[in-house]
């Protein structure tokens, strides 16, 4: 009966950090998700230039 219990306690915790987890990176995605809608949306107004930021194709050495 013990070991049962032991079991079903690490189960629940298992749970639990896998929920955090989840949680988490719910979290960031929707942070990223709002960064790039704002990027998106101060894009046109700052830009002064439809050149991009970086080259495209790296260097030949």
């Amino acid at each position: 009966m013990f070991e049962y219990e032991i079991q079903q306690t690490r189960a629940t915790e298992l749970i639990r950090r896998a929920d955090q987890a989840r949680l988490a990176r719910e979290a960031v995605r929707a942070r990223r998700a709002a960064r790039r809608d704002a990027r998106r949306t101060a894009a046109p107004e700052e830009s002064h230039t439809s050149r991009f930021r970086r080259h495209r194709f790296a260097r030949a050495a």
